[in-house]
């Protein structure tokens, strides 16, 4: 059955596969009680892959606190189905599901598709399509968290931190798919993702593997001209934003010993937020890489980090 488009919907966007005006399918319910919603398209741009976003709902009627997953990957690369190889899907799925909570994840326009803010206005896509269409999938409008890591740590954050009173903040929410809407979140959880761009412009870029051509992650997202750049980065980067509006509460999670993404960035993100007065946990992962690699305390990270959700997205208001 068809809807009509909610108020302030950008129609530019619709193009086959279906707009996301329409209703989704309806779930497959497997034998454990979780019902799932696959591939639900949430906005589309001709020319581009349409975004696509899962729903898996845990048993019971709900509505359900809904938390949106936001895969890694150097903005290059990623898909909504899998976590980094160190964090097995079943584990991060059953954790959240076993919690009472909803997993909304999510795919968005990798850099060589579109430079940012692209990816970010694919999140707030996402965050209003799920506003949207709350009743349909059983979710609670009211209580949205984000998660992500890497690549979707830093879009969670920005997602955490950019609204209409931020510093060009129209622009950031973009008007893809449901074009209108509130993307606020009660709670951020960010594993090892960039906070600060302009201050790894001095980190290298540790050896990529031969044969297997990587384009720089930080010029692809950011396009533009080198002159251009810093700027752009700017732009770009959580602590630009930190000292808004009060932020919601952040979890950030890092390994520190990761070579991809200091652990410096994310005590960079954890100083503005409190500096904002902002509420802000920062856990170190003690000799551990980028994706927690050397780390032998995986299930303990994700039950931290789905218990910091569910505080947040259950709590009486």
């Amino acid at each position: 059955m068809t809807q009509s488009p909610p108020a302030g919907s950008d129609l530019s966007d619709a193009a086959w596969p279906p707009p996301p005006y329409q209703s989704p399918v309806p779930p497959v319910t497997g034998p454990d009680g979780v019902r799932r919603f696959d591939g639900i398209t949430y906005a589309t741009t001709p020319g581009y892959r349409p975004r696509l976003l899962d729903v898996q709902l845990p048993p019971g009627e709900g509505p359900f606190p809904a938390v949106v997953w936001i895969h890694g990957g150097g903005w290059l690369e990623g898909d909504r189905r899998y976590p980094p190889p160190t964090v097995p899907a079943a584990l991060l799925h059953g954790a959240v599901l076993g919690a009472g909570l909803a997993l909304v994840s999510i795919d968005y326009r990798h850099s060589l598709e579109a430079p940012f803010p692209a990816q970010l206005h694919d999140v707030k896509a996402a965050i209003r399509y799920v506003r949207a269409f709350a009743g349909t999938l059983r979710l609670d409008a009211d209580r949205i968290g984000v998660w992500g890591e890497s690549a979707g740590g830093h879009l969670a954050a920005l997602a955490g931190l950019v609204g209409p009173g931020s510093p060009n903040g129209p622009a950031l929410e973009g008007t893809h798919g449901v074009g209108a809407g509130d993307t606020r979140v009660l709670a951020v959880v960010d594993w090892y993702g960039v906070s600060d761009l302009p201050a790894l412009a001095a980190h290298p870029l540790p050896p990529m593997p031969a044969g297997a051509p990587f384009p720089d992650p930080y010029e692809a997202l950011l396009g533009g001209t080198e002159a251009d750049r810093p700027a752009l980065a700017r732009a770009a980067s959580p602590v630009t934003y930190a000292g808004g509006a009060t932020p919601p509460p952040f979890l950030l999670v890092h390994g520190t010993r990761d070579g991809l993404v200091p652990y410096s960035q994310s005590e960079a993100l954890a100083a503005a937020l409190e500096a904002a007065g902002g509420e802000v946990t920062l856990r170190p992962v003690e000799g551990a890489d980028h994706i927690f690699l050397g780390s032998p305390d995986i299930e303990e990270i994700v039950a931290e980090s789905v218990a910091f959700l569910t505080g947040h997205l259950t709590a009486e208001a």
